[in-house]
């Protein structure tokens, strides 16, 4: 017999199998993440469970977004997979399906990234293909090199980031709020390299530096920083800045429509118009 159960994630067996799915559908566990205490409330598997067994998943991301001072409260959808034996029986639809129910009238939308082999399904639920755009620009360091590199190793310099990010004022346009966890599932898997801290300024930062460019996802202050100096205490040998998120100043930067290779961004909802229109992203590090 097949239910979907929802929201199961202290339930050590059905984590355990979300994990093996996962693990063969992305190469992806989540299992440190809950260990260490950043699975909260806001990532929910919504599953189909034949037999015990996670046999297919589309999972709730709850994400607070603060567009220019007002909260809106927005669902992306993520994770979504099924085992094999348990393909083309429409099963994601069924998730789909109940997941509207749950959110469709307390959500201010909806939004997920499609790979490219399924542009055709999200449609038929009513979601369309939106466009992200994001800012760069040309830069010229003083080379002080006030930023220093954070390796996220130690239990003691996740504490310090989360609280960071916990405390932060908002910086740009359109950001994330009240979801440390995700933020914290990026630099403690894919990104220990990639956290820097101010510490004049107590401003920490998490970017990428590749050959004279600077990727910028996220700042993190307790007083609203300005951006120019942020970047400009990173190395001298950098030349360019694109930010991974919407700056609240757009001032000598260059908007331009943001691609990424087999992802395309689906929307449900009115407020989607509005954040095309008006050039927004959503920050690098809020995708789930």
């Amino acid at each position: 017999m097949s239910e979907i159960i929802k929201n199961y994630r202290d339930n050590e067996s059905l984590r355990q199998s979300f994990n093996r799915l996962a693990e063969t559908t992305f190469d992806l566990n989540f299992e440190d993440w809950y260990k260490n205490g950043f699975w909260g409330e806001h990532y929910i598997p919504y599953s189909i469970v034949h037999e015990g067994q996670v046999a297919a998943n589309v999972s709730v991301n709850i994400m607070a977004m603060n567009w220019n001072g007002t909260i809106k409260h927005y669902i992306q959808l993520g994770t979504v997979m099924t085992a094999e034996p348990y393909r083309k029986q429409g099963l994601i639809r069924e998730i789909m399906q109940e997941i509207d129910k749950d959110y469709g009238e307390k959500a201010d939308g909806f939004y997920l990234f499609a790979n490219d082999s399924v542009l055709d399904f999200y449609p038929k639920f009513g979601y369309r293909k939106a466009k992200e755009y994001q800012y760069s620009k040309a830069v010229s360091s003083t080379g002080n090199a006030a930023m220093k590199p954070v390796p996220m190793k130690e239990k003691s310099h996740w504490k310090r980031l989360e609280h960071a990010i916990r405390t932060s004022t908002f910086q740009g346009q359109f950001d994330m709020t009240d979801n440390s966890g995700l933020f914290m599932f990026y630099v403690t898997k894919f990104m220990q390299e990639n956290v820097y801290h101010d510490e004049a300024t107590d401003t920490y930062a998490i970017a990428e530096i590749e050959d004279g460019e600077l990727l910028l996802h996220a700042v993190f202050s307790q007083s609203k920083i300005v951006l120019e100096e942020t970047i400009k205490a990173f190395s001298r040998d950098i030349n360019k800045v694109t930010l991974g998120f919407t700056p609240s100043d757009l001032t000598g930067y260059e908007c331009s429509e943001r691609k990424e290779e087999d992802t395309t961004l689906f929307v449900k909802g009115e407020d989607f118009i509005t954040f095309e229109k008006q050039h927004f992203m959503f920050p690098t590090l809020s995708h789930a």
